[in-house]
């Protein structure tokens, strides 16, 4: 998979079959929707192309309180290349600019002069341009395009949507966030200095930089990381961590069990297992330590049952 940044004339890239969306998480309506994008792409002799935006449209108009993101660029470049059916990734940076762009400049100056989109496969809700006045509508009645409608994707009968797994991450659901994903759910950061009280209290932890203002989970969880030394089970807080901090900034600290390697500057993948238990403020570090003991003890409880039944 190709990554292009902008307007990507200068390229000299061939028409193609692309679909459109902000394709937050890389859920399994977004994999259903990229395999039928790519069977469609075949039948036509096409590659295959998304275009997605950065920022999301959501975080731009609602800047003061954004929604939880589920994935980082990054991570979404990392899910799609995994899933292996898109040829082309176009990622258009979403300012004042665009957002004002009337639907019909954004089908004829976007989608057929840059993209040359020669099949166009959408969502059954997709709405674009300034006041989201495009849809289906006005995308079938352009004459360059094939354009065609996905329906809803169903998981065990549920919609499977970015909402609805922000919906089950917030409350706490990861089996049900795990079945409309396809996956784990994941986080990935570099690791950063800290405070290094963790170190000091008999609990190390790789504290791992979180890139947008409010993750789409908090709490206490069992987690793996991919280390340099290989897969480490361990134990994971996620939030403002009030019992040693007055800032308002989310954190996401990992305590790895059984390793002693120095992380500090890798990026490290967090995919959360289990919750279990939502964060808390104590009145001084012995009851925060003797409630960490308590968390590692059921987390290696639970990893433990995790392989043996996949053993």
């Amino acid at each position: 998979m190709q990554v292009f940044l902008g307007d990507p004339r200068r390229f000299g890239l061939p028409a193609c079959a692309l679909t459109i969306g902000n394709f937050d998480g890389v859920h399994m309506g977004h994999q259903n929707m990229l395999a039928r994008l790519r069977v469609e792409a075949d039948a036509r002799d096409l590659p295959t192309a998304l275009l997605t935006f950065e920022p999301h449209p959501r975080e731009f108009f609602a800047r003061a309180n954004p929604p939880a993101r589920l994935s980082t660029l990054r991570d979404k470049v990392l899910f799609l290349r995994q899933f292996g059916q898109v040829d082309y990734l176009f990622v258009y940076r979403f300012n004042h600019r665009f957002s004002r762009m009337a639907a019909q400049d954004f089908v004829h100056g976007v989608l057929v002069e840059q993209l040359q989109a020669r099949y166009l496969l959408i969502g059954d809700d997709f709405q674009f341009g300034a006041d989201r006045k495009g849809d289906f509508r006005l995308l079938s009645s352009c004459p360059d395009f094939a354009t065609e409608a996905m329906p809803s994707v169903l998981v065990q009968g549920e919609r499977a949507s970015s909402t609805r797994v922000r919906e089950c991450l917030a409350g706490g659901d990861l089996d049900a966030a795990q079945r409309l994903l396809g996956r784990p759910y994941q986080l990935s950061g570099r690791v950063m200095h800290g405070k290094k009280l963790g170190r000091t209290i008999g609990f190390p932890t790789a504290n791992i930089h979180l890139p947008h203002r409010r993750p789409a989970l908090q709490g206490v969880f069992v987690v793996e990381v991919d280390t340099p030394d290989g897969r480490k089970g361990g134990v994971a807080s996620l939030g403002l961590n009030p019992t040693v901090s007055t800032t308002p900034d989310y954190k996401l600290e990992v305590h790895l069990f059984d390793y002693a390697g120095d992380l500090y500057g890798r990026r490290l993948s967090v995919r959360f297992l289990k919750k279990l238990r939502d964060e808390a403020r104590y009145d001084n570090l012995t009851d925060l330590v003797a409630q960490i003991e308590r968390d590692a003890a059921s987390a290696k409880t639970y990893l433990t049952s995790l392989q043996r039944e996949q053993a």
